[in-house]
């Protein structure tokens, strides 16, 4: 895993060797180990270094390469890397799980290999195939751009799930690109100002990371599942195209016990291929059934020769703490625990910095706990780390899927079945009112909405500020025939939840030098979950993953299979700000707040207000105008008026 970036200049424009260096010099914490430039115009020979004002003179297209060493750590994996014929050049972020089944494809085709790296094979494969044909064959997570310079293209590309992140903004007449945002912020000409259809979905219901928006207007996500070829002449023209779609299957016609044994071998496959790595692999470990899996299948494949270690964000004297789960998850495989918690002071001290490493506005304060888990291993000399990300959303794992799971019952007649699901769980009411949200037809979801006191526009919000500038004030559509819960999967797999938590985790564990891997996250996966009935998934007695606990009996213990709570990686959030005082006051009452046109002044003032007296609860929302006033403030983010 690394930071790529570069910069496409119009043809006799030379590209600015000082650029290129801030730009990699601000994702130095990607790649420690080393670091290379690649330069190649026309009037200008390839060439490789590790100076980029030696790679880049003269250059109409330049490559920034920062590695962290994972495979093949010698100068066998350095980049950029250029084919023998120095037609293509490739910078590459990931790993490329099947290099070693795809090298062997390439070998029986007459090719030759100097290193070990999957860095070689990746370019190899571009180089015989193509990139619509390589992409597809790719099981792993990445990021990358190649050069090819008879075609005088450059083409960007991401994996299927975006687990690994590329951006791109227009800068002094050319294309920039990088693995994070503040690479590119370090660039003039960069438009910092608010993109509102963003910042709504942000405010009002958390959303971050849909498609290519950002919260900078100036710049775009390269979505998951695409690649974009971009002409040396005309760099500002990108047309991202999709290479892989996550889509519902047709219901197969399979039994609950032959899905299963096919999940178990599809599931412990992935793991095999996702320990891969010449340094030591550790695990982050919740006490949850998706992380408790990943550590039992490790152990399972690798044996008592696994020096296992595993990382652990716990809350003493709160109910989100999950140490006595994680304690024996971590007991059943013999692993060598190391566990970490934190303060709302401690927040408040780190808050910035890691808006800095996130350069977008993040959820929840969860991903200040991840951010200390991945620290934790650095401070461990573990280098990679697997854990359960995504499993919830393609599996079912959210409580809220339960409502949709009821809806499905509803839509289809089969109200006998509804009412025991109704009956099963904890929370009748508000699942009956979320499953309500599905059946109703489109036009009276709205309404629905504020029955049940959730406005599209709050008090707090300058609601005709927002149509003022083109935002379609709605909320999120839900399906309303077909089958619910496979929709919603879907819509939380590709857009809602999953690409935020994946930016959140990249740059989180990337932060400290630790690439986190999710193997989860397979189209194999994914393909074959998307084919199963909803019923596998949470079973008419509301057993959420039924499918996966059955997978893993044996591998994970039974009162960990056997849990019907559901915390999932949180944080004690409402504790914490309590924690911050004054910090808090000062934030809610600091001159920007009160400059944020999205606001509404006397809206917000009472809101505020209610905070401060104890009346309304320090979640949600007041998470979200904080972070979103330090960003600002951050980032010297200009908002339209």
């Amino acid at each position: 895993m690394c930071g790529i970036a570069g910069l496409i200049n119009p043809s006799g424009k030379a590209i600015a060797a000082l650029d290129l260096q801030m730009m990699s010099a601000a994702m130095e914490h990607r790649g420690p180990d080393d670091l290379g430039f690649m330069g190649w115009g026309e009037n200008a020979k390839l060439c490789i270094e590790r100076e980029a004002g030696v790679a880049i003179q003269d250059s109409q297209v330049a490559f920034a390469h920062r590695r962290l060493s994972i495979i093949d750590e010698g100068e066998g994996g350095w980049q950029p890397m250029a084919t023998k014929d120095g037609r293509f050049v490739l910078t590459f972020n990931g790993e490329i799980y099947n290099y070693v089944e795809l090298k062997l494809e390439l070998e029986s085709e007459g090719l030759n290999f100097t290193t070990s790296s999957d860095t070689e094979v990746l370019l190899q494969a571009l180089s015989s195939w193509g990139v619509e044909k390589t992409l597809p064959r790719l099981t792993g997570m990445f990021a990358f751009a190649v050069l090819d310079t008879k075609s005088k293209t450059v083409t960007l590309a991401r994996d299927p799930f975006g687990i690994k992140p590329l951006s791109y903004a227009m800068s002094k007449g050319g294309l920039a690109f990088a693995s994070e945002l503040t690479s590119l912020l370090m660039l003039s000409g960069v438009d910092r100002t608010v993109e509102p259809s963003a910042l709504y979905d942000y405010l009002r219901f958390g959303f971050t990371d849909r498609g290519a928006r950002t919260l900078f207007a100036g710049i775009q996500h390269l979505p998951a599942a695409h690649f974009a070829v971009v002409n040396l002449d005309r760099p500002d023209v990108v047309k991202p195209q999709r290479y892989w779609q996550a889509e519902l299957k047709p219901v197969r016609d399979i039994s609950f016990e032959a899905a299963t044994t096919e999940l178990r071998t599809l599931f412990k496959e992935s793991v095999r291929l996702h320990l891969r790595a010449d340094v030591p692999v550790g695990a982050a470990l919740s006490g949850g059934i998706d992380s408790s899996a990943v550590v039992g299948v490790m152990r399972d494949l690798e044996g008592p020769d696994l020096d296992l270690h595993t990382f652990t964000f716990i809350a003493p004297g709160s109910d989100l703490n999950e140490e006595n789960w994680a304690d024996m998850a971590a007991k059943s495989v013999q692993a060598t625990q190391h566990k970490i918690s934190m303060t709302g002071k401690e927040l408040v001290s780190e808050l910035d910095h890691l808006i800095q490493i996130q350069g977008e506005p993040f959820g929840s304060t969860s991903i200040f706990a991840q951010n200390r888990v991945f620290k934790l291993a650095k401070d461990n000399n573990i280098k990679v780390t697997l854990d359960g990300q995504g499993a919830d959303e393609i599996l079912g794992g959210y409580m809220p899927f339960l409502a949709a799971r009821l809806a499905t019952m509803i839509k289809s007649g089969q109200w006998l079945k509804a009412v025991k699901l109704l009956n099963s769980i904890d929370g009748k009411r508000g699942t009956f009112l979320r499953a309500m949200r599905f059946v109703l037809p489109t036009f009276l979801q709205g309404p629905a909405r504020r029955i049940i006191g959730e406005s599209l526009v709050p008090a707090w919000m300058n609601g005709d500020w927002f149509k003022r500038h083109g935002v379609n004030i709605q909320a999120p559509q839900k399906p309303v025939s077909g089958d619910v819960l496979r929709h919603e999967l879907l819509e939380s797999l590709t857009d809602r939840i999953l690409p935020a938590l994946l930016r959140y985790q990249d740059h989180n564990s990337m932060a400290h030098s630790v690439e986190s891997r999710v193997p989860f996250l397979t189209t194999k996966i994914v393909d074959f979950i998307y084919s199963l009935p909803e019923e596998f998934l949470i079973s008419n007695d509301g057993e959420t993953k039924s499918i996966f606990r059955a997978a893993m009996r044996g591998l994970v213990p039974d009162e960990i299979l056997d849990r019907r709570d559901k915390i999932g990686f949180a944080a004690p959030e409402e504790q914490w700000l309590k924690e911050s005082g004054a910090w808090l006051d000062d934030v809610l009452s600091s001159d920007i707040m009160k400059t944020i046109p999205a606001f509404d002044a006397e809206g917000m003032a009472q809101e505020i207000k209610a905070v401060q007296m104890g009346q309304k609860r320090l979640t949600g929302d007041v998470w979200r105008w904080i972070n979103l006033v330090r960003w600002a403030e951050t980032f010297d983010v200009s908002f339209e008026k």
